[in-house]
């Protein structure tokens, strides 16, 4: 005869099957986004590529998943797309880098030869767009393509729509097949952790 469930722990099971089936869902519709916008790259030219930061440094060498969204922007730059880069990422609390700072010398040893502006203080997705939303004011850029890697970019959307960013400037989104992307893709510790950052930015008001 089959022992039935303790009735303090269903529960418990029931609570954890809701939060699993949310963490899916949220992780399929951020995977088909990530699709999609690779298989859209920008198509008006702008005045800025925004490339938003991550870890700096990843086993004594630039993170390939930082430096593929350099080359995804020094590629919108070479092909005309863009006109210059704005490197946004502040101090990594890992390794005490600064993420525009590498993402710069990325991009100069790659030979991109343009303009570079750097935002050297932002520690989050949120504050990569409004450190920088400060910068491009100043500047008076009104066009921006805002690259990132796939599976980022659902939430930095929300983000720039919660925020009035998108009707500031006029708005296009690059996804960089990083290779971390290539060799994983939803399934290496970025992409993973997503959805998590998305119910912490919803649960803190950010959309």
């Amino acid at each position: 005869m089959s022992r039935r469930l303790p009735r303090w722990l269903r529960p418990l099971l029931a609570a954890f099957v809701v939060l699993l089936l949310g963490y899916a869902a949220i992780w399929a519709t951020v995977w088909q986004h990530a699709l999609a916008l690779l298989a859209q790259p920008p198509t008006r030219t702008a005045e800025v590529a925004l490339v938003l930061g991550n870890r700096a440094w990843l086993r004594g060498k630039p993170n390939p998943c930082l430096t593929g969204r350099v080359d995804t922007a020094v590629a919108l730059a070479q092909a005309g797309t863009v006109q210059r880069l704005l490197m946004s990422g502040g101090v990594d609390r890992e390794d005490g880098r600064i993420e525009a700072e590498v993402m710069e010398r990325h991009a100069r040893r790659i030979g991109y030869a343009g303009p570079v502006q750097l935002e050297p203080v932002s520690s989050s997705t949120r504050q990569n767009l409004s450190m920088s939303r400060a910068l491009l004011q100043a500047a008076g850029v009104r066009s921006v393509v805002v690259v990132s890697e796939p599976y980022h970019l659902w939430r930095v959307e929300r983000l720039a729509r919660a925020s009035g960013f998108d009707r500031e400037f006029d708005v296009q989104y690059a996804a960089a097949p990083s290779s971390c992307w290539r060799s994983w893709g939803m399934v290496f510790k970025g992409a993973l952790r997503e959805p998590l950052a998305i119910v912490n930015n919803g649960l803190n008001g950010y959309f």
